[in-house]
């Protein structure tokens, strides 16, 4: 059997439908579900290995007897079963054990578990609403998920590789030590209770400073990528001394907690050594005592040293393992109590894929303030026919994107509900409305992935001539065409960089424009979807727009008037509530708010959109 099918054994990406628990022993047990046989075997083949240490003193003690009472001459002939019987030992059965022992730890566990943990980590979260994600930095959030199934690998695979293997060895011995005598089998138990107690006054200090250690690593890891990723506003404001400042205080806060670590770490090691140095002593001491009285015989004595030194140097390495265990005890839970947090926005129990819709919209006693007593939208009643071009007006904070947020369902209604070709949003999956809702905003979002990539993300089965034709239609084409990133990579192929940043804001615009055109779904919403283009490329894809929007259900907000006077209708918002309906000529005849923003602009803009939960 190739080692490597070894690797196969666990799958490395099963998922799990069950939420993450917020307890320590669940939240391991739900991290490694689907690999707990393989854990077993491993544990019993490390327990084997463990065992084998004792072994090995034992055959030591056999073959000195042996040479002790036998005849030099005729030593061989004599004693050859013994000879055999300890050359295969040594030389295949103890070889073999620690391989098999090695190699499921390495090639079962090692490459399967963290990816295990990390995936189903990393789907738990992408469930959060988006309000868990502003609460945080993007770059902590990445490094709990790391940090958590980095830990929860680490404690399996140092629990089997130590834990196991040295609790063998350890009963072995207290086994083997009662045999030869109860007084030496009674000190290494009380010796094993004296060690047992030290590691209980230790081992809690490390679980809770490595906790606090790892938060504030964590925070450092948060703060030194928010300022990575905003550097073009640090840089323009001349922030770099203020964000080092920043940076500074959070890496002092993570060094005095691994001062404070550093400090239990030589304690404990002063300890567990002078523990450690008393076992030789009693039970070498104590064998001779029972050889001088003719109970134990030298071999014995051989044995009881191996073992003695033997434990005393593990005991060095099981401790400080544990103290990585508990480190990354304290981890694990540091980074449950962050991702484990059930999600606030999820889909009902019974949730059904919401069907290809019409696009027909309703908005019925709908209010959302986010929690709080102001902002976001008040009591609005809306119905939108399907095929219907919907045209939203407001000044900053009047409720727009509040009120595209909800038909989008990012957020839940606190009265009333969204109503799509009459279901419920809250009664279908967040996944199967958002795929008939194609969106444009004004903050346009790229990966640094390739501008291919990028587009197909509104589809990505389309093949390379629709993601084409689509770049063409928002007049994308020709400058993807010419486009060269760091590493050679050219037109479609070149990656964009992070945010998109090595594109112009028309640009990245024009690229969110092709997305949306691939994905052509029945709902169509612009959220200024043309304020970065120049007016004569904006002249083109208007013209575009008006293609893709046939047949669809279409939301454009927008600040400059003129490019949704066509609309079929348009709604006038004011502190979350709509004041003014109706069709561009007849807004302007009541000489309302709407021709009072007209009159205002001349063509003009209302204004930017800025966040409207601020």
């Amino acid at each position: 059997m190739s080692l490597l099918r070894m690797g196969d054994w666990i799958d490395a990406f099963r998922p799990t439908h069950q939420a993450p628990p917020q307890t320590l022993g669940a939240f391991f047990k739900w991290s490694l579900s689907g690999s707990w046989a393989q854990l077993w075997l491993a544990a019993l083949l490390s327990s084997l290995a463990g065992v084998t240490e004792v072994v090995s003193a034992l055959v030591l003690g056999w073959v000195i007897d042996a040479t002790i009472t036998g005849n030099p001459a005729s030593f061989f002939t004599d004693h050859g079963a013994l000879i055999f019987w300890s050359m295969a030992f040594y030389l295949i059965l103890r070889p073999l054990s620690y391989a098999a022992s090695s190699a499921t730890i390495q090639i079962t566990l090692g490459p399967n578990l963290l990816p295990l943990v990390l995936s189903r980590l990393h789907r738990w979260t992408l469930g959060q609403a988006l309000t868990f994600f502003d609460n945080d930095f993007a770059g902590r959030i990445a490094q709990k998920q790391m940090q958590a199934a980095r830990a929860v690998t680490d404690v399996t695979t140092e629990t089997i590789n130590t834990v196991f293997f040295a609790l063998a060895s350890v009963v072995a011995s207290v086994l083997y030590l009662f045999a030869v005598d109860i007084w030496i089998g009674v000190a290494l138990a009380v010796w094993l209770g004296g060690y047992l107690v030290l590691i209980r006054i230790f081992i809690p200090m490390v679980r809770e400073n490595s906790a606090a250690r790892a938060s504030s690593r964590a925070m450092v890891t948060g703060q030194v990528v928010d300022t990575i990723t905003n550097i073009k506003t640090v840089k323009l404001f001349a922030h770099s001394a203020f964000e080092d400042r920043v940076a500074l205080k959070a890496m002092e806060v993570f060094r005095d907690r691994s001062l404070e670590y550093g400090v239990i770490a030589a304690w404990f090691r002063l300890a567990l050594m002078t523990l450690a140095g008393i076992l030789p002593v009693i039970l070498i001491g104590g064998t001779i005592l029972l050889w001088q009285e003719g109970v134990a015989t030298p071999g014995d004595i051989a044995a009881a040293g191996a073992i003695s030194m033997r434990i005393a140097q593990m005991t060095g390495w099981v401790s400080f393992t544990l103290m990585t265990i508990y480190t990354s005890v304290g981890e694990v839970e540091d980074g449950m109590h962050t991702l484990a947090a059930p999600h606030s926005l999820a889909d009902a129990p019974g949730a059904v894929v919401l069907p290809r819709v019409r696009g027909e919209i309703a908005l019925q006693g709908v209010t959302f303030a986010y929690g709080r007593q102001r902002g976001g939208v008040a009591d609005i009643n809306l119905s939108i026919r399907a095929g219907e071009k919907l045209g939203i007006v407001g000044a900053s904070g009047a409720g727009k994107s509040s009120l595209v947020a909800l038909l989008l369902r990012l957020y839940d209604c606190e009265a009333g509900r969204v109503v799509v070709d009459g279901h419920d949003v809250r009664d279908v999956t967040q996944e199967s409305l958002r795929r008939q809702i194609g969106m444009v905003t004004q903050e346009t979002a790229m990966f640094n992935r390739s501008a291919r990539d990028n587009i197909a993300y509104g589809r990505p089965e389309a093949s390379e001539a629709e993601i084409i034709a689509a770049s063409k239609a928002a007049e994308a084409h020709e400058f993807i065409d010419g486009m060269l990133d760091h590493q050679g990579r050219r037109g479609y192929d070149a990656f964009l960089g992070e945010r998109g940043v090595k594109l112009s804001g028309g640009q990245r615009q024009r690229i969110a424009l092709a997305r949306a055109f691939l994905k052509d779904a029945p709902i169509l919403v612009l959220d200024e979807a043309t304020s970065a283009l120049d007016s004569e490329v904006e002249a083109n894809i208007q013209a575009a727009l008006g293609r893709v929007m046939e047949g669809k259900t279409v939301l454009a907000i927008a600040h400059r008037l003129s490019t949704i006077a066509a609309m079929d209708r348009i709604i006038v918002m004011e502190q979350g509530r709509i004041v003014e309906m109706g069709d561009h000529a007849g807004l302007l005849a009541q000489g309302g708010v709407y021709a009072r923003y007209w009159n205002r602009q001349s063509g003009g803009f209302l204004g930017t959109d800025e966040d409207e939960q601020a």
